[in-house]
């Protein structure tokens, strides 16, 4: 084994209005050939830039000092043609978003011959021989008419395949892969974490990998380097930091990965303390599917999409029902179906005592104000332009429950409180909170009309497993507090198994499997719920190990 990076002293920091704030803080780390370095902790700690700062990614304002030796050349103070010579050769980056790593106009296979001519000069014909011989071996399905797609063209575990092969098709030494799971579902992701398993083996490459998911890590990784506020707290094998991590922040970042498992006793005291209040036997379900069709219609003459297919549930009063499954299964369909959003097609949709086919918005509208939304995104989901005091009034004003904003001011600094947000926060903009903080004021601003329902759309996909473990907690609190109702949207079964009374699980459309968390995740029956629970990654090397051959063995008998 050869090494292949080797930093020492690095130090960075950013120029800003404010002054110079320190990211990096004398963090020194090695990787060799054919090993996998996991970075980990929360957003801010300064894992991406010390990533980036080995392929001079960082922006003018930033200021490296300290030693960075790729191939034992040093990168630091490396700038224009002999920066671009070592990016793609000696080092690629898989970013986190692929849709926005690859350009939306050319397509797929123009972006990987462009690097390859670029670097090795060889001749169009040679280069596009070789593109579809990387896209193959990524298991792109016909590459040879897929590498004159578009992006747009690709689902989003493809589009991540692209990426990774534009990063390999030069055959460098070192990979960086940059949060490159995070908005996948965890079949996909499970596909992903094998590709890069074979880069590692087949190509023999180095691979830094950034996460915040402890499972993608004991997975995937060799070694762990634990980063807390720009520092290098802790670094251990894979092996030793699972069993006995020594560092107080790695014991907490432990500790808040949610497991199979922990939500069963939880739901059970829920389910009694229902059935003791009498709400389970006496009260009215809140939602009512029955054979649930909703479909799009076809344009240009093709047929339609049926996206849900003859699915029955219900949501009692006080319920929390887990709605798991992969993109494009029907979940959030679902969701928007209860809340109005979109029209359905065939079978009943009882919302709130209102059958849903046919509805007119005249006749619906009364009924919004008692439902909740929270939203997988919420930087996207505020306007940019209100302060979060404005944002969360917005349903009080909309209502007619307050005048404006100023008069609605007392109601929203109870919410953020009762999220536990500081009032001053309300005069803050979005873009001035981290994602948790805004995660918390979406979760306000769902609760400002005392709603009876509460629809929740992945509400925790995007944030660190720190931060995911406070919002959990919080929506918990809430929904014992205020005793809504709610549909909890999700792809990860763990945190689905934390919240939820009982687990409904989709697969193309249909319902597959329901019922309590003992019983979907315990004891599964269909097959996907199976092979769903083997590709959900865990914090535990020898029991990821495991899972990997079990849903090897799934994948082998279907």
């Amino acid at each position: 084994m050869t090494r292949v990076v080797d930093i020492t002293n690095l130090d960075v920091t950013f120029s800003t209005d404010g002054g110079s704030v320190a990211a990096v803080d004398g963090v020194t780390l090695s990787v060799d050939s054919g090993e996998v370095l996991a970075i980990v902790g929360e957003s801010g700690s300064g894992k991406s830039v010390t990533a980036k700062s080995i392929i001079g990614l960082l922006p003018e304002t930033a200021t490296t000092t300290g030693a960075i030796l790729l191939n034992d050349r040093e990168v630091v103070g490396l700038t224009g043609e002999k920066l671009r010579s070592i990016r793609g050769t000696d080092a690629a980056m898989v970013f986190q978003e692929p849709s926005l790593a690859l350009n939306p106009v050319f397509t797929v296979g123009w972006q990987i011959i462009e690097g390859l001519r670029a670097h090795k000069g060889i001749s169009k014909k040679d280069a596009r021989a070789k593109a579809i011989d990387m896209l193959s071996r990524v298991g792109i399905p016909e590459p040879e008419k897929r590498i004159d797609y578009y992006p747009h063209q690709f689902s989003g575990g493809q589009k991540q395949r692209v990426v990774i092969a534009m990063a390999l098709v030069l055959e460098p030494e070192l990979i960086i892969a940059d949060e490159p799971t995070t908005a996948l579902d965890v079949t996909v992701q499970a596909e992903i974490l094998d590709l890069l398993r074979r880069c590692r083996d087949e190509f023999g490459a180095a691979i830094i990998l950034i996460t915040h998911n402890m499972g993608i890590v004991a997975d995937l990784a060799d070694r762990v380097a634990v980063m807390f506020e720009g520092k290098l707290v802790e670094q251990a094998s894979v092996e030793k930091l699972f069993a006995s991590p020594e560092h107080p922040y790695t014991q907490k970042l432990l500790a808040a990965v949610p497991r199979i498992g922990t939500g069963g006793a939880r739901a059970k005291a829920r389910i009694e303390e229902r059935i003791a209040s009498g709400t389970v036997n006496n009260a009215e379900p809140v939602v009512v599917a029955k054979d649930l069709v909703i479909e799009y219609s076809g344009r240009l003459g093709r047929g339609g999409f049926r996206a849900v297919d003859g699915v029955s549930f219900t949501i009692s009063p006080g319920e929390v029902l887990g709605l798991v499954g992969e993109s494009g299964s029907g979940k959030t369909t679902i969701g928007r179906a209860i809340g109005g959003l979109t029209k359905i097609t065939g079978g009943s949709l009882q919302v709130l005592g209102h059958e849903m086919l046919g509805i007119k918005e005249r006749a619906f509208k009364p009924v919004r104000s008692d439902i909740g939304f929270v939203f997988q995104d919420p930087a996207s989901s505020f306007n940019p332009l209100l302060t979060i005091a404005e944002c969360v009034a917005e349903p009080l004003i909309v209502h007619g429950k307050a005048r404006d904003a100023r008069a609605a001011r007392p109601r929203v600094n109870e919410l953020l409180e009762a999220v536990q947000l500081p009032r001053a926060f309300g005069d803050r903009y979005p873009h001035e909170l981290s994602g948790g903080q805004r995660q918390r004021a979406s979760l306000a601003r769902s609760l400002a009309l005392e709603p009876s329902l509460l629809i929740a759309d992945e509400p925790t996909s995007a944030l660190d497993v720190s931060v995911q473990a406070r919002v959990l907690e919080l929506f918990a609190e809430l929904q014992q507090e205020f005793g809504f109702a709610a549909l909890f949207i999700s792809h990860d079964l763990a945190v689905v198994d934390m919240l939820s009374d009982r687990i409904a699980v989709l697969y193309q459309g249909r319902l597959v499997e329901e019922g309590t968390g003992d019983q979907v995740l315990g004891a599964p029956q269909h097959p996907y719920t199976q092979r769903l629970l083997a590709s959900l990654p865990v914090p535990d090397p020898a029991e990821q190990a495991a899972r990997r051959d079990q849903l090897r063995a799934l994948k082998a008998s279907e």
